[in-house]
Formats: structure tokens, C-alpha cells, sequence
């Protein structure tokens, strides 16, 4: 079988639990993203990807990343994401790739992110990502530490709040982190006008995800197989 056989196959599969999630769940597929985790894959799978029809990829590597999305400026379509933790010292960076950083957890990084859209003259969308459990070591603010980084963003002018993220924590039910992230993105909506997403579900458990509201799913290892441990 070749790769682009094996891809179209994954992504067939991947689509039909997308959609009979939806249909579980009394929603429309076309509410849920799905974000192709392309990370430590090659290039070359994520032409064969897109021309399978998808248009939404993410990274969590600044390095790998920047390389990779020079390599795919002819995929005009494409976009962007920023998932992985992110250090001060590489918004710089990131801001010449990303057209969405997803993991956005605290207002010292958020500070970097605006200063550096501002000087690349660019309006930068954002997610704030939840740490559910507090357990902050992960990556994730803290719940109640959210109005103020979501003030900060907003305030900023150069980046865009459109809502938040989080990874289902392994001491806890994914269903109660789904729908506590979906309580958190909720509360943002009321000052926030600009939320909508909500980030939540992996291969594993993208069922329970979009049964809880998530509105942008990331899946990898479904779609393109098990993890590998270098970059090509």
C-alpha cells in the first residue's frame, strides 16, 4: 500500500468517527475542525494530506515546524497551528510560521506573542490553553487564572482570542475535562465576542470531545500512524 493509500484510508476512518460523533450528538459535522497533528512526519505527508482535502495542520516544535511550512509555502490553503508549549524566546520565531498558536498560558507569553505579531505586522489567533486539574507543570493556565490572561490578550490589539484548549488530564474523566473546558469557553463568550472554538479531543477520545461541544478536534496518530521519534 502506498503512503497516499494509507493516508486517504486513516483520514476515511477518521472522518466517519467525526461524523457519527456529530450525528450522536445532534450536531452539524461542519461545527468541528479537524486539525491534522503533523509533527515529526514529513512534508511530503502533509501534501498528500492536503490533497486529500485538509487545510488545517499543527506543529509542536518551532524548529521542525519553521522548516517544514518553508517547504509547504505552495500549499496556499494552508494553515497553521502552534500546539506544543511554547518558551518566550521563540514567538519571534513562531509568529513567521504559526497563523494560530493554540497553547497560550500565561500573560508573559502572551506579552511576547503581541510584541512579536506587532513587529511582523500581523494579527495573531490565539487559544488559551486550560490546564482543568491546575496541574500547571503540563502546560494550561489555571481555570480561575483565565479572565485575566483572556484580558491581556484581548487588550493587547495584536492578537485575536478565539477561545480555548486543553489535553483530557490522565487523573481524570475526559468527559469532566471536556465539559469543563466547554464551561470555561462559555464564560470567555460573554466578554469575548471573538470565542468560538473549543479545542478538545485526540484520536482516542474525539468521540467524547465533540459529545461535549468541542468545536476543533487534533488527531495524529489516527491519521498518520504512530508517533515517530526524529524528525525526517
Amino acid at each position: 500500500m502506498s503512503r497516499e493509500d494509507e493516508l486517504r484510508a486513516n483520514l476515511a476512518e477518521v472522518e466517519e468517527r467525526i461524523a457519527k460523533a456529530c450525528e450522536a450528538a445532534g450536531r452539524d459535522r461542519g461545527d468541528v475542525m479537524l486539525l491534522a497533528v503533523t509533527k515529526t512526519w514529513p512534508a511530503s505527508d502533509v501534501e498528500i494530506l492536503y490533497g486529500l482535502g485538509l487545510r488545517n495542520f499543527a506543529e509542536n516544535r518551532d524548529q521542525e515546524a519553521s522548516a517544514k511550512v518553508a517547504q509547504l509555502r505552495h500549499l496556499e490553503e494552508a494553515r497553521w497551528h502552534m500546539v506544543g508549549r511554547l518558551q518566550r524566546n521563540k514567538a519571534k520565531s513562531v509568529v513567521e510560521w504559526a497563523d494560530q498558536v493554540d497553547s497560550v498560558d500565561s500573560v508573559r507569553l502572551a506579552e511576547a506573542l503581541a510584541k512579536a505579531a506587532r513587529a511582523h505586522g500581523k494579527k495573531l489567533d490565539v487559544l488559551l490553553q486550560v490546564s482543568i486539574d491546575g496541574d500547571t507543570s503540563r502546560g494550561g493556565c489555571a481555570v480561575e487564572d483565565v479572565p485575566e490572561l483572556a484580558g491581556v490578550i484581548t487588550r493587547s490589539g495584536d492578537l485575536i482570542l478565539r477561545g480555548a484548549m486543553t489535553v483530557a488530564p490522565l487523573t481524570m474523566k475526559p468527559s469532566q475535562a471536556f465539559d469543563a473546558l466547554a464551561s470555561v469557553v462559555s464564560g470567555l463568550r460573554d466578554d469575548h465576542p471573538t470565542v468560538r472554538s473549543v479545542s478538545a479531543g485526540m484520536s482516542g477520545d474525539l468521540e467524547d470531545a465533540i459529545s461535549h461541544g468541542s468545536t476543533c478536534v487534533r488527531v495524529g496518530t489516527a491519521l498518520l500512524g504512530g508517533r515517530r521519534l526524529t524528525s525526517p
